[in-house]
């Protein structure tokens, strides 16, 4: 049985004069902004089931913020607008 939607297919880092640590750090960058080794941490030991709660609700939470403060953002930094700073007097 294959996964429903495949989170990590393959990566391929280029290794540039030999320097294999550079490489190194480019992949963990990358496999850490893909949350591959948060997944790896939670399934190697048991999570118990108030901990998984508080861990889900948390992410919820930070989702629900991230996309109001986005929306905040965009509101001022929109374009066309009479006043630079709006709701300044």
């Amino acid at each position: 049985m294959g996964w429903r939607h495949p989170f990590f297919i393959a990566r391929t880092v280029l290794v540039r004069n030999n320097d294999v640590e550079g490489a190194c750090r480019i992949l963990n960058r990358i496999m850490g902004r893909e949350e591959i080794f948060d997944q790896f941490r939670r399934t190697r030991y048991y999570e118990k089931p108030t901990q998984t709660r508080r861990r889900v609700n948390y992410q919820i939470c930070k989702a629900l913020y991230d996309e109001d403060m986005s929306r905040k953002i965009q509101l001022v930094l929109r374009t066309n607008r009479l006043s630079p700073f709006p709701g300044a007097v």
